[in-house]
């Protein structure tokens, strides 16, 4: 059976640059980039072409950028950075008000900032765009409630919203209150001129737009200064410590090399087509009764590659599964993965029923075959769990 991939959300697949570079590296003679024989710099060389390769693709200069693992280390990186090892009473001269976060960021953000203190949820809309008017209003507070951190992503990973980072950061800026947006889901399927935007920290994963898995990035503005959250070493300017994973950062800076190239010619036509087959999954979708989209409506104000679609009368892990069967694969908003049976927090938070809500997600190698193999499957699945109900 040949297979349709629409989960391009949870990971894409690496792109044929990548895989090129990864394996042309892995012929290479080996080495550590911190040593001054000739192996070691010919290592640090490529992974100084790889930092400044996502440096360029994002808007930054190649010093701001820390790698990392992936977006998860990142994000714990980027809390620990500003808020860890404090007490209760903001020991260590770390702030000892709480971390903002709205309940629609990622469970790393969210559980990485419950682990490191006390969180206030930022209201959120609806379409699960964070609520600028009650976050002025807190962050002009002083004292001990005074926020220590604030999180922003720049997309949501459920639905979609493009949220008003913009406006969060100049909020953050003003009130001198650090900012951390995470763009793991928006990098790679947005222009991000994240120089411009003047956040102090920013969150990047490899393997959502083409890289592999084990690789990511934390962004630090210049001039600002985090404490290592992995220590034991000086790489990375001593801002993250443990040999870099050269042959999976290569592939990182050839995937970021592809999307940046021609100005960014490789991402915008990867965005019009985002939209081109996300419409035409809207509308296979929308043309069967009690379907509608989560989220936000306005394509402009989602990510060009992502709908969520709620899906009345039956519950969506069936739908889920019926469409695997047909060779068709995307994602449940009633679980965030195999291991855990618990509604999506994301959609909870928007007042959204996360049992009866799908996510379709687009990517760089999507076909026009791969939506009409959803859109012949989809109707016909939920008319046959419909019809067993009944």
């Amino acid at each position: 059976m040949t297979r349709s991939y629409l989960d391009h959300a949870s990971t894409t697949p690496p792109r044929p640059e990548a895989l090129a570079a990864l394996t042309d590296w892995m012929t290479r003679p080996t080495g550590d980039p911190g040593r001054l024989h000739e192996e070691g710099l010919g290592v640090r060389d490529a992974l100084e072409q790889a930092r400044e390769r996502v440096a360029g693709l994002v808007g930054v200069t190649p010093r701001e950028v820390v790698f990392t693992s992936g977006g998860t280390e990142a994000v714990n990186a980027a809390v620990w950075g500003v808020v860890g090892g404090r007490d209760g009473n903001g020991a260590g001269g770390r702030a000892a008000g709480p971390i903002l976060c709205a309940d629609v960021e990622h469970s790393a953000v969210r559980d990485a900032s419950a682990r490191s203190g006390p969180v206030e949820v930022i209201p959120v809309d609806a379409t699960g765009r964070l609520d600028l008017g009650w976050l002025e209003a807190r962050l002009q507070t002083s004292g001990a409630s005074r926020p220590a951190l604030v999180h922003c992503q720049w997309a949501n990973h459920e639905v979609g919203t493009l949220q008003p980072v913009h406006e969060v950061v100049q909020l953050c800026r003003a009130a001198s209150v650090p900012v951390h947006v995470d763009a793991v889901a928006a990098c790679g399927h947005v222009p991000l001129d994240l120089g411009a935007l003047g956040a102090d920290l920013v969150s990047l994963s490899a393997h959502k737009l083409g890289g592999i898995p084990g690789a990511g990035a934390l962004l630090v503005r210049r001039g600002y200064r985090v404490q290592p959250f992995v220590v034991g070493g000086e790489q990375e300017r001593a801002r993250r410590a443990g040999l870099e994973a050269v042959p999976a950062l290569v592939a990182f800076g050839a995937a970021a090399a592809v999307l940046g190239a021609d100005d960014q010619r490789a991402l915008r036509d990867e965005m019009t087509d985002g939209r081109r087959h996300i419409a035409a999954a809207i509308g296979a979708a929308l043309s069967v009764d009690g379907v509608e989209v989560v989220g936000a409506s306005d394509a402009e104000d989602r990510l060009p590659t992502l709908i969520c679609l709620g899906v009345h009368g039956v519950e969506a892990e069936p739908v889920l599964i019926g469409l695997d069967r047909a060779g068709v694969a995307v994602h449940s908003g009633s679980a965030c993965s195999s291991e855990s049976i618990e509604p999506s927090p994301v959609l909870e938070a928007m007042g959204v029923d996360a049992n009866h809500s799908l996510r379709v997600s687009v990517g760089w190698s999507t076909t026009d075959a791969d939506i009409r193999a959803f859109a012949g499957a989809f109707s016909d699945v939920v008319a046959g769990l419909r019809a067993l109900r009944n």
